[in-house]
């Protein structure tokens, strides 16, 4: 097939000059991950046709033909919907893609709806109180505000935002994140409360049915008084954190956990390929924290393909399998 290719690369969002927070640009992509996927995608014997994202992909994108195309563009500016940028278009041209659509890219991205239908699903959840502005927080009522607390932007991926130090327990602490996160990020504050117990990640790839392919538990290095799978331990993880896979926790815990992502991977409308993060408490009880539709394919350092690794699937292995899932669904 001939497979088309979008992307964004941090190189084209510097080009654009426009005054970011310091890590507004962690979701997008290096050329690193553009060649991996390419000589995956490859070595499967598909045509690969670099598309792009932004203005050049509108341009590319109506100029080449391809089959379909795989889709890891996150999408432009800090709106609550811009995963939902690219998969828009190429529903509305008809083309077939890999990935979620722009509903659920939309929902995903969006951290308090995301949970509000899972908690109504009946999975668990952290308690949590969005923040639209610095005036409606000051408006806020302590009571109102769970502790301890966790506090990050309500509309990002990629760790934006989330630091060793977003944990807050006390009020003023949590107002104090709050404010900070309001201003920098544009956008609504998140004030979660915070889980303590083990960080969790699952992998599903497919459809009918969809399946796990890891469960991976992130466990710190060194003395962490609270450890939080951070921007910070992200960009450092060769020397901050070890990554388990399978996680070693009870079977039933287990089972919880494998359970809880199905479901939200379901709920969510999902296809193809997601990761689920959770939080597991001293209950071994999983607790969501967000679903990722769009989660990194780093050829080295994404969890999805850490994991992936870990539990006997290559990396052209696990490329396969996600065009697979796609081309199943359009019947290609």
């Amino acid at each position: 097939m001939k497979i088309g290719l979008t992307y964004d690369l941090k190189d084209d969002i510097e080009a654009q000059g426009e005054d970011f927070p310091e890590d507004a640009l962690e979701e997008y992509d290096s050329l690193a991950v553009i060649r991996g996927i390419s000589s995956a995608l490859r070595s499967l014997g598909h045509t690969v046709i670099r598309l792009g994202g932004g203005r050049k992909f509108l341009s590319n994108i109506t100029a080449k033909h391809v089959d379909l195309v795989f889709n890891i563009s996150e999408g432009r500016g800090n709106l609550r919907s811009r995963e939902a940028q690219v998969p828009a278009v190429l529903e509305m041209l008809g083309i077939p893609y890999s990935g979620s659509d722009p509903l659920t890219l939309a929902i995903t991205l969006n951290k308090p709806l995301a949970k509000q239908i899972v908690r109504d699903a009946g999975l668990a959840t952290p308690t949590w109180q969005l923040v639209e502005s610095p005036a409606h927080l000051k408006k806020l009522k302590n009571a109102d505000i769970p502790l301890p607390a966790f506090v990050k932007p309500a509309f990002e991926g990629s760790s934006k935002g989330i630091r060793l130090t977003s944990k807050a327990e006390t009020y003023a602490t949590a107002r104090s994140i709050a404010l900070d996160l309001l201003n920098r990020y544009k956008q609504p504050a998140l004030i979660e409360q915070y889980i303590e117990g083990d960080e969790v990640t699952v992998g599903i790839v497919g459809n009918s049915p969809p399946a796990i392919i890891g469960i991976m538990r992130m466990l710190p290095r060194g003395n962490f008084k609270d450890f939080i799978y951070s921007l910070e331990v992200k960009r450092d993880y060769l020397n901050l954190v070890d990554y388990e896979c399978p996680a070693r926790l009870p079977g039933p815990v287990m089972k919880r956990i494998e359970a809880s992502a199905l479901k939200a991977y379901r709920v969510m409308g999902c296809r193809d390929f997601s990761r689920v993060d959770f939080r597991v408490d001293s209950d071994g009880i999983p607790y969501f924290l967000e679903v990722n539709p769009l989660p990194g394919l780093n050829p080295v350092s994404g969890d999805l393909t850490i994991m992936s690794g870990k539990t006997g699937y290559t990396y052209n292995g696990l490329i396969a399998a996600i065009i697979k899932a796609a081309a199943a669904r359009y019947g290609l």
